[in-house]
Parts: structure tokens; C-alpha cells; sequence
């Protein structure tokens, strides 16, 4: 089933196909790095950091990764999205009531687990905190998740959106960007057919 999404265009796309991925990173750091003719190590750990990271999402089932590019003042928003295929033998529950029992029961305490109604049709909601990775410096802040689980007309699958920010102080105002960017979602071929 293919879908369409609506993300402001102030959102760089890296499809994770290996045939498009490698030349969309390399376009990226070399918009990302215009100008900088003495940073050849900077610009060399970016595109590997990229590559790996979209390695790591293909792995895990990753269709396409999404970063923000939009700027405040000096300062780039860091935040992201991961769009996921789930086959029906990655999803714990089959329906929705229980796949938010089993969200509530696995869940921490501050965790906000809701479904919410989107025009693509009823889906999961998490919101969490996600504590810093190990080699970060001490002192970084959490970051804030959002992920949008929502099942994929007549099959058992699931498209999974991970929206991701490391910035707590904008995390509820991105959190009504992510939801408004899942509200986007339409699966391609539903509304042809109606």
C-alpha cells in the first residue's frame, strides 16, 4: 500500500532504497556544507553518520528518513522522522484495543499511549522520553518521541511514523507538528477508489 505525507518544506527526504540514498546524503552534505572549504573531516563525518543511520533504519524496515533543515536565528531545528514498514510478525497485538493494552501495560509512567483518529484511520499514539545514548556528553537533555502507528489497509501490517526531537523545551510545539504532519498521511489509492 503506498501513502502520501505532507511535511513542511523546511524537510530534507532520504529515501532509504540503497540505489537513492547515498546520492540524496551526498546532496544534502553538500547543501549542508556550501562554503566550507576547510572542514573536509566535518563534512566526511556527517555523510557517514547519515549513511549509517539510514543503514540502521533500512535494516530495521526504515522506507524513508525525513530531517529538518529549518532554521531559528543561528540554529538548525534538530528533529527527524523515521517512516517504518511493520510486518504483522513485528506487531504485538492485532487490534487496536489491544495493541494500546499492551502499550499502557509496557509503557513508563511518564508516557502519554492514546489512539487518536486521523484521516488515514485510527492510530496509536506514544509520546515518550528517551534518555540520551551512552556516548553523549554529560549534562545532554532527553529527547522527545512521537510515534504514529497505523495499520495498513487490508493487510495485517503497520506503517510506523518516529518523529524525534533532542530539544525538550520545543517538544510540545514540534509534538502538534508531528501530529499534524500524521494527520497528512493518506493512503494512495483509497481515496482514487472512493
Amino acid at each position: 500500500m503506498r501513502y502520501r505525507i505532507l511535511l513542511p518544506e523546511e524537510w530534507y527526504r532520504i529515501p532509504l532504497a540503497p540505489e537513492e540514498c547515498e546520492e540524496a546524503v551526498d546532496r544534502l552534505v553538500r547543501q549542508r556544507f556550501k562554503g566550507v572549504d576547510n572542514a573536509p573531516h566535518l563534512k566526511a563525518n556527517a555523510r557517514k553518520e547519515l549513511l549509517d543511520s539510514a543503514a540502521d533504519a533500512r535494516r530495521n524496515g526504515g522506507l524513508e528518513m525525513y530531517l529538518c533543515l529549518q532554521s531559528a536565528g543561528p540554529l538548525t531545528i534538530p528533529a527527524s522522522l523515521l517512516i517504518t514498514l511493520l510486518p504483522p510478525s513485528a506487531i504485538p497485538a492485532r487490534s487496536m484495543e489491544e495493541l494500546l493494552a499492551h502499550a499502557e501495560a509496557t509503557a513508563d509512567p511518564d508516557t502519554e499511549v492514546d489512539v487518536v483518529g486521523l484521516p488515514s484511520g485510527p492510530a496509536l499514539r506514544v509520546r515518550r522520553r528517551e534518555a540520551p545514548p551512552p556516548q553523549a556528553p554529560p549534562g545532554t537533555p532527553h529527547s522527545v518521541a512521537v510515534d504514529h502507528h497505523l495499520p495498513l489497509p487490508h493487510t495485517d501490517g503497520m506503517l510506523l511514523l518516529s518523529f524525534n526531537t533532542p530539544l525538550p523545551a520545543l517538544a510540545d510545539a514540534l509534538a502538534r507538528l508531528f501530529d499534524a504532519v500524521a494527520g497528512s498521511l493518506v493512503w494512495v489509492g483509497e481515496e482514487e477508489s472512493s
